[in-house]
Formats: C-alpha cells, sequence, structure tokens
C-alpha cells in the first residue's frame, strides 16, 4: 500500500482572477516540485515510486489543463482546484462551470443581411472593434423592415383593380385569406425563432434545422426562387410606373395598329426591364452600403405614399378631386385618344364634330351608315370618377364584376341602348386585359403580405432578438393587414367602379388609380411607389444571394457550392450572377400579372414548411423544443399549413404542381446525392416516434404467414486485421433481400469489453464500410465477449428491437475444420447450430460461398436446385422465389427435386407437388427422385471407419502438436484414395491446389477395384494406428447416417452437377455432443461434389400459404 507524508508549504501569493476569484478558487502549480507534486496549501507527497500524485488512472502524469487562461497556461503548470479534486481527471472533458459561462459570455452573433460586408468595404473596416454588441430594438430592427417588405408593388398598382374586380366582400375575403396565412405562419416562425439563436440564413435556417438537410434544401431554394422572382416583379412594377404614368414618351416600341398594343408595351418592358436589372446589379455588387443608406429613404417612400391616400379618402368626403369620366352608354371610354367628352363642340358658332366623333365616324356624319352603331344610339356623359366618401357608392362596389378578357368595362346602371358596335373600335373604349376570376386575384395580391421573414434575418443585429422577432413581426402584419382592409374599404367608397376596375388609369387621363385619390397630388403617389418599388427590387436582389450563398455553404447542394464563394469581403458574386439570370427570365414573361403567381407559390411552399415546422416540433415535444414565445399550438400551425396548400392551388393549380415538383425534385436529390447532416431536425424525430408506434404495433403478435420474410442476422467472422474474412455473406444477403426486410450483421470479438472497446469500434466501422460496398440495407452490431461461441449466442438472443428481430440467421460454413489443431472452431459452429434451434430461428449455411455470384455478375441460364428432402414450414420454395427477384438470379429456372422411397407412389407425389406449387403461384419444374432400398455398401462402412478411427485418436491420444500434424496428414492421405475429390473443396485454408475437377458417383465395384489397386498404401497406413476397430464393431447410428449422406449425395450429383445453386435441406446436430465431430463428416459427405450449396433449416413454423 502507497505511504503519504503531509508536508506544509508557503500560501501562494498571485491572486486569482475571473470566475476563480469569484468563487474563491485558488490555482496548484504542480510546476514547483521534483516529480510533478503539487505544491496546495496541503501538499501530498508519495513515497511508492510506482504511482503518482496527479494520474489518469494508469499512473500517467497530467500535464496541462485546456482551460486556463494565457497567462496561467504560460507558466506549464497544472491548475486544479482542490475543491474539485474528485473530478480532476476528467477535467480535460468535462470543463468547469466557471470555464463554461465564461466561453458562453465572450459569445457573439455575426451580424446579419450586409451590414458586415458594408463595414468590410468601408475604410474604418479596418479599424473597427473587434466585436461590436448588436443594438437594434424591435423598431428599427424588426418592424420597420417588415413593414418595407410587406408594402410594395402591388398595394400601389393593383389593389384598386382588384377591388373594382372582385368587389368589397370578395377583396375582404381575398386580403383576410392572405393575411391570416401570414399571420399563422408569423406564429409558427415567432416559435421557432426563439426556440435558440438563428444565425445566417434566416427563415432557410430555421426550416433546415427544424426539418432537416432535404426539407431545408428544398425549401430555402424555393424561398429563394420567391425572392429572385419577387425582385423582377419589383422591377417590372418599376417599369410600369415609369412608361405608363411617368414618361409615357419614353417607350422604345409603339405599336403599328390598334390591336398590337399589348406585344409593344411588353416589348418595352423587357428591354428596360433588362436595363434597370443590370443597373441593380452592378449597384449590389460594388456595394450594398449604397442599398442600405437609401434603405430608409425607400421606406419613407412608402409611408408618405400610404399617409396621402388616407388624406385624399378623408379630403373627399368634403371636396372631391375632379377625374371625369367619359362614358359612351354606359361603356368606359379611354381618354388618350380624344380631348373633349362630347360628340360635337361649338366652335366660331358652328357645330363641329370632336376627336372623339373622328373616331367612331370616318366622314363625320353621325347619321351615315358607316358611323358605329353603337356610337350613334348613345350618348356621351361625363360621370364622377372620385365621387367620394360621402356619395354612397360603396353600395355599387360591393359586389364582384369578372370580366373575360376584351370585355370592355360598363356601368351597370347607366343609361345605354343595347346594339353592338363596330369591333375594330375596341381600342376606343377600356377594356380587360386578362380574364380575371377569385382565383387568378388571389394569386396576384399574395406577394403583397409577403415580406414577414425581414426580422428573422436581422436576428444577429438584435439586442433581445428573442423578443423583438414575434413582437415586431406580428405587430408588422397586423398594421399592414389594417391598412389593406381599410384601403379596400375606402377604395370601395370612394372611387368609381369602372375608374376601380380601370387597370392602367386610361379613362383617367392616364392617371394611376390609386393616385387620384391621393392628396395633395397624385405625383405623391407615383414617384413614392416608383421609388420603394426600386428599393424593393434591390432589398430582392442584395438578399436573393446570399440566401444562396447560406445554402452553398451548407454543402448539402453539390452543385451549388461554386455559389458558395464570392469575394474577398465575403460578396457572394457568383450567387448574384446566378440571381440575376433567373431575375431576368421573370424580367423576359414581361407581365406583373404572370409573374406575381409564381412567387406567390414559392413563398406559400415556405410558408408552408414553417407551419409544419412547428406543428411537427410542438407534437413531437423534443426536449429541446423550449421556445420563449408561447403563444402557439400545433392547431394553428396545421390551420396555417392548410391556408397555404389551398393557396396555392387556388391560385394556380399549375404552378402549384410545378413549384412542388421542383422541390420534390431538389428534396430527393439532397436525399440521394448531397452530404449527409445530422442537424437533430424535426423529421428525424417524427421518424423516431414513427419507428415507436410502428415497433409497437408490431410487438402485438408475430408476423401471419402472408407476411413473412426472412428477416436476417448475418454471422461474419473477421480475420486479425479486423477484416471481414467471406464478405460474399453480405453480397448473398443483399441479394436474398433485394433492399426488403431487416438485415442485421454482427460479429463476436474475443476480449473484455474495456479493454476491447477501441477494437470493437474498429470492427464496426469496417463492417459499416462493407455494407456500404455490397449495398446491403441493414444495421450492424458488434458485440465483445469472453468465448466468442457466447458472443455469438447474445446476438442470436438480443439483436433487434421488439417486433424488428431476426427470424433467419446467416452462418458461414466452417472451412478447413478437419486440419484445424483448435476444435472450437466447428464447435462454435456445431453449438450456433444448435442455438438457432432452439430460439426457433431459421438457419442459412452457404457452402463455397466465396464461388458465389458478386451483385455485377449475371447468370443468363442456369438452375436453381431445391432438394427438398423433410418439410421444413416451406424455406426450400421460398427462399428460391426471393433470389430470382434479384438481378443476378432472375434468368435461372427454378427445380424442385423430392426423394420417394420404394413405398411411395412417385408418379401422385409428382402430381400432388405440381399442384401444391400451383397453389403457392410458383414456377418451377417437378421431378420425384426415386432411392432404392440397397444394401450398405462397402464404401459407407469405410467411410464410416475412418470417421470413427479420427474421433477415437484424437479423443484418446495427446499428441504434441507435430504428432499430431502428422497424424492427420495420415488420415488425409488415407482418406484421399477412397473419398470425392472436388476443385471446389470447402478446405480453402490447406492452400493445396487440386489438378483436376473430378466429378463421379462411387459405387462398390468401383471402390474394389480402388481398393484393389492401392491395397499397400491402406495396408501400411493401418499400421501405423494402434486402434483396429472392425466393420462389425461399427456404431450401427453412424453406419446409417453415413450411408444416407452417400446415398443422398449420390443422386444429389447426379442430377445438380451443373446447377447454379443446390438448395437441401440441412440436418440437425445430434442431441449427444460427442458426436459432433460425426456429424461434421455427414455434412460433408452429403454436399461432396457440389459447387455451392445453401444448406437450410427451418424455424418450426409455415412460412409459405396458399391462401390470399
Amino acid at each position: 500500500m502507497p505511504h503519504f507524508t503531509v508536508v506544509p508549504v508557503e500560501q501562494q501569493q498571485e491572486p486569482p482572477s475571473g470566475y476563480d476569484a469569484l468563487e474563491g478558487l485558488s490555482w496548484v502549480d504542480y510546476s514547483s516540485q521534483p516529480g510533478g507534486a503539487p505544491r496546495r496549501g496541503s501538499q501530498l507527497r508519495q513515497r511508492d515510486a510506482d504511482d503518482t500524485v496527479s494520474s489518469d488512472g494508469h499512473g500517467n502524469h497530467k500535464e496541462s489543463s485546456p482551460f486556463l487562461n494565457n497567462s496561467e497556461a504560460g507558466k506549464g503548470g497544472d491548475y486544479y482546484d482542490r475543491n474539485l479534486a474528485l473530478f480532476e481527471e476528467e477535467l480535460d472533458i468535462r470543463p468547469k462551470v466557471s470555464s463554461l459561462l465564461g466561453k458562453l459570455v465572450s459569445y457573439t452573433n455575426l451580424t446579419q443581411g450586409a451590414k458586415e460586408h458594408e463595414e468590410a468595404e468601408s475604410a474604418e473596416g479596418s479599424r473597427r472593434k473587434i466585436s461590436k454588441s448588436p443594438s437594434m430594438g424591435t423598431l428599427m430592427g424588426v418592424y420597420l423592415p417588415c413593414m418595407q417588405n410587406i408594402f410594395g408593388v402591388i398595394l400601389f398598382l393593383r389593389l384598386t383593380w382588384m377591388v373594382g374586380t372582385a368587389g368589397v366582400l370578395q377583396s375582404f375575403l381575398i386580403v383576410l385569406i392572405c393575411c391570416c396565412c401570414t399571420m399563422l405562419t408569423a406564429i409558427s416562425m415567432s416559435a421557432i425563432a426563439t426556440n435558440g439563436v438563428v444565425p445566417a440564413g434566416g427563415s432557410y435556417f430555421m426550416i433546415s434545422r427544424s426539418l432537416g438537410p432535404e426539407f431545408g434544401g428544398a425549401v430555402g431554394l424555393c424561398f429563394y426562387l420567391g425572392t429572385t422572382f419577387a425582385g423582377a416583379m419589383y422591377i417590372l412594377g418599376a417599369i410600369e410606373i415609369l412608361l405608363t404614368y411617368i414618361a409615357p414618351q419614353a417607350a422604345i416600341f409603339h405599336s403599328t395598329g390598334v390591336h398590337d398594343t399589348s406585344s409593344a408595351s411588353l416589348n418595352n418592358m423587357r428591354v428596360y426591364g433588362t436595363l434597370f436589372l443590370t443597373f441593380m446589379a452592378v449597384v449590389v455588387f460594388v456595394g450594398v452600403k449604397y442599398v442600405n443608406k437609401f434603405a430608409s429613404l425607400f421606406l419613407a417612400c412608402v409611408i408618405i405614399s400610404i399617409l396621402s391616400i388616407y388624406a385624399g379618402a378623408i379630403k373627399s368626403i368634403f371636396h372631391p378631386p375632379a377625374f371625369p369620366v367619359c362614358m359612351l352608354g354606359n361603356r368606359t371610354l379611354s381618354r388618350d385618344q380624344f380631348d373633349i367628352c362630347a360628340k360635337t363642340m361649338v366652335v366660331d358658332n358652328m357645330t363641329q364634330p370632336t376627336k372623339l366623333t373622328e373616331n367612331f365616324c370616318p366622314n363625320y356624319n353621325l347619321t351615315s351608315e358607316d358611323c358605329d352603331e353603337y356610337f350613334r344610339f348613345n350618348n356621351v356623359t361625363e360621370i364622377a370618377g372620385i365621387p367620394g366618401a360621402a356619395s354612397g357608392i360603396l353600395k355599387d362596389n360591393i359586389w364582384s364584376n369578372y370580366l373575360e378578357k376584351g370585355e370592355i368595362l360598363e356601368k351597370a346602371d347607366h343609361p345605354s341602348v343595347d346594339v353592338s358596335g363596330h369591333n375594330s373600335k375596341l381600342h376606343l373604349y377600356v377594356y380587360a386585359d386578362i380574364a380575371t376570376s377569385f382565383t387568378v386575384l388571389v394569386g396576384i395580391f399574395f406577394p403583397s403580405v409577403t415580406g414577414i421573414m425581414a426580422g428573422s434575418n436581422r436576428s444577429g443585429d438584435l439586442k433581445d432578438a428573442q423578443k423583438s422577432i414575434p413582437i415586431g413581426t406580428i405587430l408588422a402584419i397586423a398594421t399592414t393587414s389594417l391598412v389593406y382592409f381599410s384601403c379596400v374599404v375606402l377604395f370601395g367608397a370612394c372611387i368609381e367602379g369602372v375608374v376601380l376596375r380601370d387597370k392602367y388609369g386610361d379613362g383617367v387621363n392616364k392617371n394611376l388609380v390609386v393616385g387620384t385619390l391621393s392628396w395633395p397630388s397624385p405625383w405623391v403617389i407615383v414617384i413614392g411607389s416608383f421609388f420603394s418599388t426600386c428599393g424593393a427590387g434591390l432589398q430582392s436582389l442584395t438578399g436573393a444571394p446570399r440566401l444562396l450563398q447560406a445554402i452553398a455553404k451548407d454543402n448539402i447542394i453539390p452543385f451549388l457550392r461554386v455559389f458558395g464563394h464570392g469575394k474577398a469581403n465575403g460578396e457572394p458574386t457568383w450567387a448574384l450572377l446566378l440571381t440575376a439570370v433567373i431575375a431576368e427570365l421573370g424580367i423576359l414573361i414581361a407581365s406583373l400579372d404572370m409573374v406575381a403567381p409564381i412567387l406567390s407559390m414559392f413563398f406559400l411552399m415556405c410558408y408552408l414548411f414553417v407551419n409544419l415546422a412547428c406543428a411537427v416540433q410542438t407534437l413531437l415535444r423534443t426536449p429541446n423544443w423550449r421556445p420563449r414565445f408561447k403563444y402557439y399550438h400545433w392547431a394553428l400551425s396545421f390551420l396555417g399549413m392548410s391556408i397555404c396548400l389551398a393557396l396555392m392551388f387556388i391560385s394556380s393549380w399549375y404552378y402549384a404542381l410545378v413549384a412542388m415538383l421542383i422541390a420534390g425534385m431538389i428534396y430527393k436529390y439532397i436525399e440521394y446525392q448531397g452530404a449527409e447532416k445530422e442537424w437533430g431536425d424535426g423529421i428525424r424525430g417524427l421518424s423516431l416516434s414513427a419507428a415507436r408506434y410502428a415497433l409497437l404495433r408490431l410487438e402485438e403478435g408475430p408476423p401471419h404467414t402472408k407476411n413473412w420474410r426472412p428477416q436476417l442476422l448475418v454471422l461474419l467472422k473477421l480475420d486479425e486485421d479486423l477484416h471481414v474474412k467471406y464478405p460474399r455473406l453480405l453480397t448473398f444477403a443483399s441479394q436474398l433481400k433485394a433492399g426488403k426486410g431487416l438485415t442485421i450483421v454482427g460479429t463476436a470479438i474475443q476480449g473484455n469489453f474495456l479493454e476491447s472497446y477501441g477494437e470493437a469500434q474498429a470492427a464496426e466501422q469496417t463492417i459499416k464500410n462493407m455494407i456500404e460496398i455490397e449495398k446491403v440495407k441493414g444495421f450492424c452490431q458488434v458485440v465483445v465477449a469472453n468465448k466468442v461461441r457466447d458472443g455469438i449466442s447474445h446476438l442470436i438472443q438480443s439483436s433487434g428491437l421488439g417486433g424488428m428481430k431476426h427470424n433467419s440467421v446467416v452462418l458461414g460454413w466452417p472451412y478447413g475444420w478437419r486440419q484445424s489443431e483448435d476444435p472450437r472452431a466447428w464447435k462454435t459452429f456445431i453449438d450456433t447450430v444448435r442455438c438457432t434451434t432452439a430460439a426457433h430461428l431459421a438457419l442459412l449455411v452457404p457452402k463455397n460461398v466465396s464461388f458465389y455470384p458478386s451483385n455485377h455478375e449475371r447468370y443468363l441460364e442456369g438452375n436453381i436446385d431445391v432438394w427438398w428432402i423433410v418439410h421444413d414450414g416451406g424455406m426450400l420454395m421460398l427462399l428460391p422465389f426471393l433470389l430470382k427477384q434479384h438481378k443476378v438470379w432472375r434468368k435461372c429456372k427454378m427445380r424442385i427435386f423430392t426423394v420417394a422411397q420404394m413405398d411411395d407412389n412417385s408418379i401422385q407425389m409428382k402430381k400432388d407437388l405440381a399442384t401444391f406449387l400451383y397453389h403457392l403461384r410458383i414456377e418451377a419444374e417437378v421431378e420425384v427422385v426415386e432411392m432404392q432400398n440397397s444394401d450398405i455398401s462397402a464404401y459407407t462402412y469405410e467411410r464410416t471407419l475412418m470417421m470413427e478411427q479420427r474421433s477415437q485418436m484424437l479423443r484418446q491420444m495427446r499428441l504434441t502438436k507435430t504428432e499430431r500434424e502428422r497424424e492427420a496428414q495420415l488420415v488425409k492421405d488415407r482418406h484421399s484414395i477412397i473419398r470425392l475429390e472436388s476443385l471446389y473443396s470447402d478446405e480453402e485454408d490447406e492452400g493445396e491446389a487440386v489438378p483436376e475437377k473430378i466429378q463421379m458417383t462411387w459405387t462398390k465395384d468401383k471402390y474394389d477395384n480402388e481398393k484393389w489397386r492401392r491395397n499397400s498404401a491402406v495396408e501400411n497406413f493401418r499400421e501405423l494406428i494402434s486402434i483396429k476397430p472392425e466393420w462389425g464393431s461399427l456404431n450401427q447410428s453412424n453406419v446409417r447416417r453415413m450411408h444416407t449422406a452417400v446415398k443422398l449425395n449420390e443422386v444429389i450429383v447426379n442430377r445438380s452437377h451443373d446447377a447454379r445453386l443446390v438448395l437441401l435441406n440441412m440436418p440437425g446436430p445430434p442431441k449427444n455432443t460427442e458426436g459432433d465431430e460425426n456429424y461434421m463428416e455427414f455434412l460433408e459427405v452429403l454436399t461432396e461434389g457440389l459447387e455451392r450449396v445453401l444448406l437450410v433449416r427451418g424455424g418450426g413454423r409455415e412460412v409459405i400459404t396458399i391462401y390470399s
């Protein structure tokens, strides 16, 4: 026993620092004393030279701790606290709480968005502080950015048109559905965002870490595409404002006729849109700091524009603005074709036709037949375009008025004569450019409620993200929803219906319709909406490349890796280029009404999965799901998810299918090609819950015979270097399973678990690699036991879980068992056979497994022969059928042989067997082999004699190693005279090559001739052994069994020597363990001369049935 001496020392003078000072701790110096003894308030010095005070449990010295500050580490000492002596040996893997908290306090988020890139570009970037704490509050960090992203081009360009077309009630319903969708999504997003820190990536990060890399990558790319198309939509909106309301004369293409105005305007949109996109991409590339500097200006434009709408609505109560609309009968006329709303005018006391009349009547004669009929019979009148909020126009606008493409805008209650006019005069009226319906309007309006992710994307800039994100996002949605609801009512109450349905303001002198209501001037809305739309486009082109860069840097989609690179300061150059190319596709569409539903699909899919993520996490109740935001529920998430899905198909079912197809393709690509990530996602938790539920269901009872399939436990043998000795066992298992059912690959390692843990881990990794190479869908299990046979027994007993347990064992044949000095090899084999029998498991023993085909080979012809000797539950019928499902064995034919005795009716047996196979729905050739009742041959007696002689010698004589080798060689030499020799012998470990392949059936006459020819060799052999039992003294049970093995082998070799695979019943081991060696000899005799043999032993239950 070691002895210790207590030696007092001086107190340490250096004061502690940091958390140690707070806790009253002192550091310990191991370097000041020889031998590494510590200096403390009291010191322990050990006199025993074999042990040290500071050790890792194996006599090794402890060096410096990795959790010390630099000044202390520089002293080269070891610092343990006297109060933590019990844990000092584990401090290198389990740090003190003070160390952990110190690291957490110093942790800071990287800022999100473009702030860090702006700093990198500025001259002060190199001199900025190393760490700057985020300081943005709820208002500036979440509320206003969300407002800026939600309010957009649709509010100014399409909301009035939607109200006039759908009516106030249905418009209210559209806004309500869309706002409910975003509000429910915001609730789910708040729960996810407050369940821990959300780094770069925003919504993509939340979805991918909640639903896994497959869903995260698919939805992240959908969100990226949505943001990119949003940029295209904002640019198209800006061009529409520019060419329609600000500078119509800037148009490059002009209509050559009265009917091709749309094509000219689309081409203008394409040209100017491309120019705008190029300019914006250059701005983003040069420096996002310019985008950030003007962000507040763009937000101010939006707020001022909205306030001017409310001011105009209030003013219209007392003094409505003058925007007259010219009506011909009840039809709305386009004011850009004429100046005076009348048929005639008085000039110098003379009545002259107006320009309007000239357009309808080429010869200026109102009574002429050339004059348009509708123009002749209807009067021209003017109505107020903005009657005002007190006019009661709301009751006329409350119901829907959907139009087909080309249909003229009409005021229903206006007097008119119902006659048809010339189609050539259509361009003089205001008409619908697209067919409208409730679903079309939903798809066009939805982009105006997107943008709710702006707050979560800036989580690193927020002082308290977990408080600011829910409050700011929900308040922003509530504010914008209130604005939309009030605008729907105000537009319906203040503006004439035909003006509302006039998408481009043709009836009010090409004025922006919402601008006619604004105060003090329509130009407030026009200029404000133009700048805000440009700003939104810049924001989209800034955010989309960074989202793509975040996805690329996660390395889950291999072909996107190039987009993770950029400039030295982190600017995503390649991602910006791809974004510009995709946005150009949206620009080439050139129609705001066609681009809006596309991005609606992508945003709706993103929101759908945000709700799904929250619902899954809530229902699974994972321990890590602890959001600070408490006002969520899985039912709300499911409701939001249902609304998203419904909106997708309501707005455009074909776009919805395309978006889902794109997301599905990305999902499958990531699943099969992408890098595997373990993010603790909800889908993995869902899989665990589903597996648990299924396992509990399976536990209710054994599977029905119709559902039975071999669930394999493959027992592998490893060599000294932990390499799989016979990998073809796995190949055979994969061919038998064809990817279906359960496969467990197990092995047993001899040793002590505490000492052999590393070896077990290495063996497990080796087997996993081999499983992957052989494409086996299964699991690996390694057991360490004092004896290999005990380890195998443990595997057979305990592998699997619940109802997912193996019902069949695949076991390799013990090659070279005759020459083995150690009988444990074949004794382990026989013990395993007994274990499987006791556990009522099926057993498959592939013999000569090295000659089995690989997965790359194809058998274009050949037979799989089944020798059905005894009934074992139908395993022999089922296994060839399962093998034929694999491409290697698919072209092989199945033959079934059964053995008939002399007293059996072989003809009737063949008919019955054919009928049985017909009911089993198995196609196979049937043959009945008759076994003659012949006398036991001398060859059988001689084989039995040699078997018993060898057994007695090994039992009774304790030979030295050299003597045993010599004796075994003599037995082998004697055996080679009288036994069938085959090239495909299992003695792979002998290392001796057989010169030629011999396939013949031994008879008594052939044996006598051979015996006479080699009689001298036989006599010499018999002289070498001291025990000479005669045939009469042989065990008659062994003689009968050897006779059966010889006769069956003769018949099998005769019929199946050229078969690709032979399956036959495996006889059970003897109950008396003294006959184990004889049992091995019986199996060798039974399978001699066969290239590939599969010995099958049933598990004691029916595995195949004739019933449906």
